[in-house]
């Protein structure tokens, strides 16, 4: 290992006779076990992987309006690209991290995509095959099946687990110099943006072997202090790790949180004051897998929802206040922000989720999925909680001008479900308007100030608000991919942050589809040129 906490990723499986007699067991197993009849949604159509990385691919065409000059820099976006077909069943949560990335540069663009070298995917390309177990099998006996074959593949060598067996697909953060591709079971990943806009996996941090345990996909930076605030979750105590990592990069001591049992815990948030942890009733399962045939992680809607409020840099959890909301389940937070006696947190907030819903065999449509923006208030003085309702269902992937992170801002973007991974539109929320109430779908008024719609059969992917040089806060630019259904082509869209124009400001076409997924992140020039080994 170098100095620098990039951990150099070179796993050592094995092709010996183990792996043989394993995968044949795993063949009979699977034929007797899984109904091959099922179709795998997240396989199909833009869901499925694109088959080769691509290279840079210079000079785009820009085939309506200008790149303005902030926007100088690169946009990457992760998502689930499988590179060996599955076994038995797929969920979207399972796929290998591809980062599709447009670099501009003087209204030029270029795009690039690659996969983020894990562990995982270099073990599979050794094998040229998929050998982990997915998300997607652990329904039933196959799951527990699944489950003791990965730990028997471990255990025989034939898998080296030594460096995590994470797919880094889901998000992207920029901190202390280096480009992180994240998944919550596992460490991040380092990747480097070359002045080309090509990408390189350098390797995975641990932060000088300081981190031991998983890491959020959604960590938070405090753009006054230039700290970043994780935590990691976990099926064995201690539940909940939280930590603080300076400036410069020195990862904290561990604070362990104590919650009653495991559960999924994929965001929190901060304030300059606080660290905010949700402890929801999305609990870990395994025995209800097998009995069921449902995923490992339940939902149970007896529960009340509880959220811990901690002074961001408590040493440990004797000062954490919880506090108890009706139930339901949280994927992302927009921003929280003390104010006076309270701590306000900005989220959207789901009822009943079921992650089946994502998993391989779901319909096209989610009827039931309710997905609502909220405020939610913790009063520190009191101990009180309240929550209001902000919007309809459904919108999801609130993003805001990041400058604002852990204080109190005004305008929430986000974007509009049309089924559970498919989306509409961008959506602009005004928090200093009121909501329109009696409203059955989301439109312009009230607290709605500009929706974006790219059109019939055409879906959008998270934006990210990249801000002019200086302005107000809504002053700046959204930028995201677009996928035309009817045609089978992607492009990158320009729009007004402030307007939410119907015209957007640029429109780039890409040389191939870009399959829908996960989060995006906008790298600046600045950052792109201080990146950093160190």
């Amino acid at each position: 290992m170098a100095e620098n906490c990039i951990v150099s990723v070179n796993p050592r499986p094995s092709k010996g006779l183990s792996s043989k007699l394993l995968d044949l067991v795993e063949r009979v197993v699977v034929k007797l076990m899984h109904d091959a009849s099922l179709p795998l949604h997240y396989l199909s159509g833009n869901f499925a992987p694109v088959q080769d990385e691509t290279p840079p691919v210079k000079d785009l065409p820009v085939v309506h309006g200008f790149l303005p000059e902030c926007l100088n820099g690169e946009f990457v976006r992760v998502g689930p690209n499988p590179k060996f077909n599955p076994v038995a069943g797929y969920h979207w949560f399972d796929g290998d991290g591809m980062i599709h990335g447009v670099r501009i540069k003087d209204g030029k663009a270029t795009y690039v995509s690659r996969y983020v070298k894990t562990s995982r995917l270099k073990q599979e390309e050794f094998f040229g095959a998929a050998k982990f177990m997915k998300i997607g099998d652990l329904k039933g006996f196959l799951g527990l099946f699944m489950v003791y074959l990965q730990q028997l593949r471990a255990k025989l060598k034939v898998l080296d687990v030594s460096y995590g067996n994470g797919t880094a697909n889901t998000a992207l953060v920029y901190h202390h110099g280096k480009l992180l591709a994240l998944s919550e079971a596992d460490k991040p990943y380092v990747v480097k943006v070359l002045e080309d806009g090509d990408l390189q996996t350098l390797g995975m941090m641990d932060y000088d072997k300081r981190l031991t345990h998983s890491f959020t996909a959604h960590p938070k930076i405090d753009p006054a202090t230039g700290e970043m605030f994780t935590f990691g979750y976990s099926r064995t105590p201690p539940y909940v790790t939280y930590r603080v990592i300076s400036e410069d990069g020195i990862m904290h001591d561990p604070v362990p949180i104590t919650i009653s049992e495991p559960i999924m815990m994929h965001d929190f948030a901060i304030t300059e004051t606080y660290a905010i942890f949700m402890d929801l009733p999305m609990y870990f399962r395994p025995k209800e897998m097998v009995k069921e045939k449902k995923m490992a992680y339940k939902f149970d809607p007896t529960k009340k929802a509880r959220f811990g409020v901690l002074p961001r840099y408590a040493k440990d959890e004797l000062v954490i206040r919880w506090f108890e909301l009706p139930n339901c389940f949280i994927f992302h937070n927009a921003n929280a922000w003390d104010e006076e006696d309270e701590v306000v947190l900005i989220t959207c907030r789901l009822e009943n989720p079921d992650l089946d819903m994502v998993s391989g065999n779901v319909k096209e449509k989610q009827e039931n999925f309710i997905n609502e923006l909220y405020e939610m208030r913790f009063n520190m003085k009191t101990g009180s909680a309240s929550q209001k309702k902000l919007s309809v269902s459904a919108v999801d992937f609130p993003r805001i001008n990041e400058r604002y992170t852990g204080k109190k801002q005004r305008y929430v973007y986000g974007i509009i479900v049309d089924d559970i991974s498919k989306f509409t539109g961008i959506i602009k929320f005004d928090l200093h308007a009121e909501a329109e109430t009696g409203k059955t779908m989301l439109e312009v008024g009230g607290n709605i100030k500009g929706i974006y719609k790219p059109g019939q059969g055409r879906y959008v992917s998270e934006a990210i608000y990249v801000p002019r040089e200086a302005g107000e806060e809504d002053d700046g630019y959204l930028i995201f991919f677009v996928h035309d259904e009817n045609t089978g082509k992607s492009c990158v869209n320009v729009v007004d942050a402030k307007t939410m124009s119907a015209e957007p400001v640029a429109v780039v076409d890409l040389p191939h589809r870009v399959p829908y997924g996960f989060h995006a992140l906008f790298v600046t020039e600045e950052q792109l040129q201080e990146q950093t080994l160190t």
